[in-house]
């Protein structure tokens, strides 16, 4: 989701990250490494911390050949001959927790996670069985869909669901307000809501490091979406609430280091940024529901683009969020059809 029209505002330390697969230093104690993805979002960042005789790592990357592959390279050859100890998932997507059960199962990492995120990773399998199909299925007609796109939302769309090891039957919270142990460093424990349940971030502010994840992004903004499990839920209210809270409790100059795109420092001006984008977004949408308008109406207003199918299930959960949102403050007023369908308007 764009909003890279602020980021050349931004201070990137490390203009050109590391090509897929390498390695590097990015911080005292912290190495970056870059790891591909099958989808437009080509990359998530992975960042191991210094923990003593052993590595912490932050996300996994999906479970895929090549993925593993590249974690086979790291562990033999570029972690100084000491091992991978812990796994810190930031939350349930499958492009941060996807080789979950393999690193806690055949690399016996103990696993750290919040507990929102461990219930929905645990829970997120049930979109991919027949119930969860047919949920979804109806999920996308009640708000205007149609059935060759709904077919291709759920095809090739849902893929990225399965691509993971799944998780171990024990874990050690992480807890906001209380500190994580590194290395003989402090880290301080967030989260927020939005992006996911509750996704972990992490400060340590002796070093001034924000382990931000998919929360503060310095291009994007990260996905705010209404899934079926939730349908009638308020993630961007939850979002806006979360970007409100890390203005207030995180230092401003603090080096951010997120999942995806560089890390980077203006950690304010960038939630500035994107609280300004959703504002933008919610304005777009109140205009064009002058009148009655599905969620599939309002889709290529927000992304007039071609959506392949992998997106198009993205893209119609963040609609449907800013549009549950704007719901929810009175500014759209929603109504059901004899047919079931919802259609919304400018109260």
């Amino acid at each position: 989701m764009s909003a890279s029209q602020h980021a050349s505002d931004l201070i990137f330390p490390r203009p050109v990250p590391p090509q897929p697969g390498e390695i590097v230093a990015i911080a005292p104690g912290i190495r970056w490494l870059r790891l591909a993805l099958p989808f437009a979002l080509d990359h998530v960042n992975i960042y191991l911390i210094d923990d003593g005789d052993g590595w912490a790592v932050v996300d996994t990357g999906v479970a895929d050949v090549r993925t593993r592959t590249v974690w086979n390279e790291v562990i033999a050859n570029h972690l100084d001959g000491r091992p991978l100890a812990r796994l810190i998932l930031t939350h349930f997507h499958p492009d941060h927790l996807g080789l979950a059960g393999w690193m806690t199962g055949d690399c016996g990492l103990e696993l750290h996670m919040t507990p929102g995120e461990y219930r929905a990773g645990r829970n997120a399998g049930r979109l991919l069985d027949e119930s969860g199909r047919l949920a979804h299925r109806a999920f996308f007609t009640r708000h205007g869909l149609d059935s060759p796109t709904i077919d291709a939302a759920m095809g090739r769309g849902t893929a990225y669901m399965r691509m993971t090891t799944g998780l171990p039957a024990a874990f050690t919270p992480l807890v906001a307000g209380e500190t994580l142990r590194l290395g003989g460093r402090d880290f301080e424990i967030y989260t927020g809501g939005g992006h996911a349940p509750e996704q972990a971030m992490l400060l340590n502010r002796a070093d001034r490091l924000f382990l931000a994840a998919d929360q503060v992004l310095a291009r994007i903004s990260p996905n705010i979406g209404v899934w079926p499990t939730e349908p009638d839920s308020n993630p961007l209210a939850a979002y806006l609430t979360s970007l409100a809270a890390l203005r207030q409790q995180i230092p401003d100059d603090v080096f951010a280091l997120p999942a995806h795109n560089l890390p980077f420092f203006g950690l304010h001006h960038r939630i500035e940024a994107l609280q300004r984008h959703h504002e933008a977004r919610c304005n777009d949408i109140i205009a064009a529901c002058a009148t009655p308008s599905t969620t599939a109406q309002v889709l290529p207003v927000l992304f007039p683009r071609l959506l392949d199918a992998h997106q198009i299930g993205f893209a119609f959960g963040e609609v449907l969020a800013h549009i549950n949102y704007l719901v929810g403050t009175g500014a759209l007023a929603s109504a059901t059809d004899a047919e079931g369908v919802v259609r919304v308007e400018r109260a």
